[in-house]
C-alpha cells in the first residue's frame, strides 16, 4: 500500500510536541483538510447569520418560535435513532478537560459519561489541542497512566468494564486554529477537533464496543445544527464506518437555540442522542442578544439566577418536553461545587445544595445531570437512583403537562433579585482570576470552591457591561459605571499582590487579565466572544 501524499495542511509557529506525528499523521490532516474544504465555507455563512438575527433581535427586543418549520414542530411522527447501549444510561455525566490526569480520573471517577472537553474547559494552546487528543487515544488503548510529579501518586485506568463512556466536545463555530492553515486561512478549532478525534478513534471506539459521540457547542440555530449533520455523513463514509455511528448531544446553551430545539434534532434525528442544559453560556446569551432591551433584560447577580426562576424553568422543562417527545436524551446542568479539603462545614451546605439541584432534575424528568469533581458523583447518582432504579432513563417521562409561550424564556423581569455591588465584585474577582488562567493555558479552574471554565468569565463580563450600560444603581446607592469598575478591578489587582507576594504576582499574567477583562466588559462595541481576543494573547 502506497504512503498517503502529504496533507496540504501547513502546520504553523508551533513548537513541536512529543510524539506529535501519532496524532499530526498526514491521513488525518488530509481528512482535516477536506473538511476544510468542503464545510468552512457554510461555517462562514452561519456566524454573519448569527450577526443579522442579533439586529433583528436589536430591532425587536423579542424572539418566538420559528414560523417556517412550524409543521415539523406539529408532526409527531418522527423520532431520534435509538440510543446505542453505551449512551443509553447516562444518569451522571463528569466534565473535564484531556490532560493526562484528568483523562485517567475521569474514566475512572463513576460516572456513565465523561464529557471529554476540548471547548469551555480547555484553554486551546497546541499543546492542549495536540496532547488531548494523544491523551485519549493512549486511553482506548490503555496505555495511559501519570504520576504526579509534587505527590508522587500513581494513576492508571480501571477495568474497561467500570470506565466512563467519552462523549468529546471540541470548540465552537467562532474559534479557529491558528496553528493549523491552509493557503494561510486558519481551520476552524471545531474541524481540527472533531476531525483529529473522529479520524483516529471511530473504528477503534467500535470494537471497544462504543462509538465517536459528541457533544456540540454554542449552537444557535437549526441550520447549525444540519451543518453538523452534514459533516457526520460526510465523515462516515470518508472513514468507512456505517451511518448512524456518530451521536452528537447538542447544548442549548444559546437563547436563540432555546426556540429550535425540535428543529434542531429534527436535523440530527439520525444522529441525535440528546439536549443538555447549560447555564451561564446561557446566562451570557440572553445579555448578549437582548443588551439593547432595556430594564427588563437586565439580570440580578448571577448566583441569584437559579435554575428555579421562572424563566430558567421554562427552559428546562420545555427541554425534558422536546427530547422525551422525540426518543432523546434531556441531561441537566453543571454541579460545579469543588470540595474542601479544610472545611467540612462548607462542603456539608454545598452537598445538601447538590443533592437538592439533583433531586429536582431528577424529579423534573431528565435523565442525567453534570458534574465536576469525582466527589460530586456519589450525591448525583443517588438522587438519579431513587428516581430511576434500574431503568435507564425516563424517557417515557413525556411531560405533556409542560406548555411554555414563546415570552416565558425571556421573561427575566419575573425575577426580584437586582444587581448588587458584592455581585460586581464577584464578577471582576472572578472574571480576573479565570482569564489570568486562562491566559497560562487552563481552561477549568478552581476558584472560590467552584469549577469555573471560559463561560463564567463570558457571564461575568457580561453582566459588568450590562449593568453599566443600563445605568443600575446598586443597593449602597453607587451607580454602576466604568470608573467604578476600575476602581473596584484596581483594588482586586491589588488584594491578588498582596494574596500572592511579589515575586509570584509579577511571573504571572494578572495585569494581562485584568486588562483584558476591563476592555471586553467596558467597550461600547459589545464582543461577541471573550476568547477571540484571549486567543490573541495565548501563547502556544
Amino acid at each position: 500500500m502506497s504512503a498517503p501524499a502529504p496533507s496540504p495542511l501547513a502546520i504553523v509557529e508551533a513548537e513541536p510536541l512529543p510524539r506529535q506525528e501519532e496524532v499530526l499523521t498526514d491521513a488525518a490532516l488530509t481528512f482535516v483538510a477536506e473538511l476544510h474544504r468542503r464545510f468552512t465555507p457554510r461555517r462562514d455563512e452561519l456566524l454573519a447569520r448569527r450577526g443579522e438575527r442579533r439586529a433583528e433581535i436589536a430591532r425587536t427586543s423579542t424572539l418566538d418560535f420559528l414560523p417556517d418549520t412550524a409543521a415539523i414542530r406539529a408532526d409527531d411522527s418522527w423520532k431520534v435513532a435509538p440510543a446505542p447501549a453505551a449512551l443509553n444510561d447516562r444518569r451522571v455525566e463528569i466534565t473535564g478537560p484531556t490532560d493526562r490526569k484528568m483523562t485517567i480520573n475521569a474514566l475512572n471517577s463513576g460516572a456513565k459519561v465523561w464529557l471529554a472537553d476540548f471547548e469551555d474547559a480547555s484553554a486551546p494552546t497546541w499543546e492542549n489541542v495536540v496532547l488531548g487528543q494523544l491523551n485519549l487515544i493512549d486511553a482506548y488503548e490503555r496505555r495511559i497512566d501519570f504520576t504526579d510529579p509534587k505527590s508522587g501518586k500513581s494513576y492508571a485506568l480501571k477495568p474497561a468494564g467500570e470506565l466512563a463512556t467519552v462523549v468529546m466536545r471540541p470548540r465552537g463555530w467562532h474559534l479557529d486554529e491558528r496553528h493549523l492553515q491552509l493557503d494561510s486561512r486558519p481551520v476552524p478549532g471545531a474541524l481540527v477537533d472533531f476531525g483529529l478525534y473522529f479520524f483516529h478513534n471511530a473504528k477503534r471506539l467500535i470494537d471497544l464496543g462504543k462509538g465517536p459521540y459528541f457533544y456540540l457547542p454554542k449552537t444557535e440555530s437549526h441550520l447549525e445544527a444540519r451543518l453538523w449533520n452534514d459533516i457526520f455523513v460526510f465523515a462516515q463514509d470518508y472513514v468507512g464506518v456505517p451511518q448512524g455511528t456518530v451521536r452528537a448531544t447538542v447544548l442549548i446553551e444559546t437563547i436563540t437555540a432555546a426556540y429550535e430545539m425540535e428543529e434542531i434534532l429534527y436535523e440530527l434525528r439520525d444522529h441525535a442522542a440528546g439536549l443538555n442544559a447549560g447555564r451561564w453560556d446561557y446566562l451570557f446569551s440572553i445579555v448578549k442578544n437582548f443588551r439593547d432591551g432595556g430594564e427588563k433584560f437586565v439580570l440580578p447577580d448571577r448566583n441569584a439566577v437559579t435554575m428555579t426562576a421562572p424563566f430558567m424553568r421554562a427552559y428546562t422543562e420545555l427541554l425534558v418536553r422536546t427530547c422525551h417527545k422525540r426518543g432523546a436524551h434531556a441531561i441537566g446542568g453543571m454541579a460545579a461545587f469543588i470540595p474542601s479539603r479544610r472545611d467540612a462545614e462548607v462542603n456539608k451546605v454545598a452537598f445538601e445544595k447538590v443533592k437538592a439541584d439533583k433531586d429536582r432534575e431528577a424529579g423534573d424528568g431528565f435523565d442525567g445531570s453534570w458534574v465536576a469533581h469525582p466527589d460530586l458523583v456519589p450525591i448525583a447518582m443517588a438522587s438519579f437512583d431513587a428516581v430511576l432504579g434500574t431503568k435507564p432513563n425516563q424517557k417515557d417521562r413525556l411531560r405533556e403537562d409542560v406548555s411554555v409561550a414563546p415570552g416565558d424564556l425571556i421573561a427575566i423581569d419575573s425575577l426580584d433579585a437586582k444587581p448588587t455591588y458584592d455581585g460586581l465584585r464577584n464578577a471582576v474577582q472572578v472574571g480576573i482570576r479565570y482569564i489570568e488562567a486562562w491566559l497560562r493555558g487552563l481552561g477549568a479552574v478552581a476558584i472560590f470552591n467552584l469549577m469555573e471554565d471560559a463561560a463564567t468569565a463570558e457571564i461575568s463580563r457580561s453582566q459588568i457591561w450590562q449593568w453599566i450600560n443600563a445605568g443600575v444603581v446598586f443597593e449602597n446607592g453607587e451607580r454602576a459605571t466604568p470608573e467604578l469598575a476600575r476602581k473596584v478591578a484596581a483594588e482586586e489587582l491589588a488584594a491578588i499582590r498582596s494574596e500572592l507576594g511579589d515575586e509570584a504576582f509579577e511571573s504571572g499574567n494578572w495585569q494581562q487579565a485584568h486588562d483584558l477583562l476591563l476592555r471586553v466588559a467596558l467597550d461600547e462595541d459589545y464582543e461577541d466572544f471573550l476568547t477571540l481576543s484571549a486567543y490573541e494573547q495565548l501563547r502556544g
